[in-house]
């Protein structure tokens, strides 16, 4: 005890098991600190350090080894799927339209990111009220245009039972809302063929019209197409695709470090093949991914081809198809935004944009426990809200109500979306933008699912 921390721990009902300081009570966690001192470590900014200290904590920064490690992967390449801040085609169709006094940091990945959010709320609020409601009725009338027939698809896939009666590992972590989500997932890539076709393509060189073997040398796990989970977290939704489809070969990409990983489980799976990939998507070329070569080359859908945010070429034909559950609006940048051309092409200015990812987080700001009726019932309210003893912008946004900021969220989220569907499209892809929850179970719960016509 005369070795450990001082500091008690309420919870735990303990005192801190840390070793102190020299010449204190407390371990570096808890020794009382000034907030001038310290500053964020410029290596990983989760923990602080000492100002006076920084030039020796460089030196051995528990990140430091990992993030060397990572730069001499053969699949890291820097930047590589950022995408542009300015394009060609921008500096041709950009509209003249701007908002005034706009402040954007030129680098959207600058130190905090938190910023660029902070200036477009004082861009919003420094227009003029017939301004802002202008940029409402701009937003309502491209989402009325293209925005159209976003189908419900809620899917329970009969594969899934095992998950849906809950007869699985009792050590794997069970959240009824979570496998709701999972489960529509994998029912979409179902429906679209993506995940039982495949395997039947595979097996059909190898079994006769009664689905038995018709030679000796098939071996089924090579043919099984590999699954790429991008920010995979623990990767349960990948637990169960495993479970439940049986998939031979996963990849999971994960920036950050999780505990209770469903690793373990998956890597005592017989033949399954398991490999962790602990890197922003942003820099991560899978092409170079040897163990993924011999099996299924990935260039993130065209390779060079992507980074060139609207540029020509088609699918990869190794490229069974995708589905991305999409959310985190708000942390959207130009920069990395897939179609620019489109928005420009609508009239949708870069300025315009980053407001627009503002107002993205209106949406999931509302009670989540409630089913949010449809925008299309407060579109025509939103921007006709006008009073004339409004004293500014901000007061607008306060009277607003809760479901019209969040009608004009979705809306927002819907755009940005479709343009994404759209470069699908573009792209050779069948792509399809659903609903796969309701909104009771997530707030954000739109599907973009797209298979390759190869598979047709």
């Amino acid at each position: 005890m005369e070795n450990r921390c001082k500091f008690w721990l309420p919870k735990k009902k303990r005192l801190c098991a840390n070793v102190p300081l020299t010449e204190s009570v407390f371990c570096g966690n808890h020794t009382p600190r000034s907030d001038s001192q310290w500053i964020p470590c410029p290596i990983d900014p989760s923990h602080s350090v000492l100002e006076e200290n920084l030039e020796g904590h460089l030196r051995r920064c528990p990140l430091l080894k990992q993030v060397e490690s990572l730069t001499h992967q053969p699949f890291y390449q820097k930047g590589i799927n950022a995408g542009k801040e300015e394009d060609q085609q921008e500096i041709e169709t950009a509209s003249s339209t701007r908002l005034e006094d706009s402040a954007l940091a030129d680098d959207p990945k600058s130190e905090a990111f938190g910023y660029i959010l902070s200036e477009m709320k004082r861009t919003v609020y420094s227009m003029s009220v017939p301004d802002f409601y202008k940029l409402i009725e701009k937003i309502e009338s491209v989402h009325k245009s293209i925005c159209k027939d976003i189908q419900e698809s809620y899917k329970v896939p009969e594969a899934c039972g095992m998950w849906i009666k809950r007869e699985v590992d009792r050590k794997l972590p069970f959240q009824e809302k979570h496998v709701m989500q999972q489960v529509s997932i994998l029912g979409n890539m179902e429906d679209v063929g993506l995940i039982k076709s495949s395997i039947a393509k595979e097996r059909a060189d190898c079994d006769d019209s009664n689905g038995f073997p018709v030679r000796d040398d098939c071996d089924y796990s090579n043919g099984v197409p590999a699954v790429v989970e991008f920010g995979a977290g623990r990767g349960y939704l990948t637990q169960m695709l495993a479970d439940c489809y049986g998939i031979k070969r996963v990849f999971l990409v994960e920036r950050k470090s999780y505990k209770l990983k469903a690793d373990r489980s998956l890597r005592q799976k017989e033949s399954l093949i398991l490999q962790r990939l602990r890197i922003d998507i942003e820099d991560l070329n899978l092409n170079a991914v040897e163990s993924l070569r011999e099996d299924l080359t990935l260039r993130c859908c065209l390779g060079e081809q992507s980074n060139q945010s609207n540029g020509g070429g088609c699918v990869n034909p190794n490229l069974r198809g995708l589905a991305i559950a999409t959310c985190c609006h708000h942390l959207c940048q130009w920069k990395h935004y897939i179609n620019k051309k489109y928005l420009l092409e609508l009239g949708i200015t870069k300025e315009e944009f980053h407001v627009i990812i503002w107002f993205t987080s209106w949406a999931v700001d509302a009670d989540h426990g409630t089913d949010l009726p449809d925008v299309t019932d407060y579109r025509s309210s939103i921007g006709k809200k006008q009073s004339h003893g409004d004293n500014g912008v901000e007061d607008v946004v306060r009277n607003m109500k809760a479901v019209e900021r969040a009608a004009l969220g979705f809306m927002c989220k819907q755009i940005i979306d479709t343009g994404r569907l759209m470069w699908m499209k573009e792209h050779g892809l069948e792509a399809q933008f659903v609903k796969y929850v309701p909104s009771s179970v997530s707030p954000e719960n739109h599907l973009l699912i797209a298979r390759s016509t190869i598979l047709s």
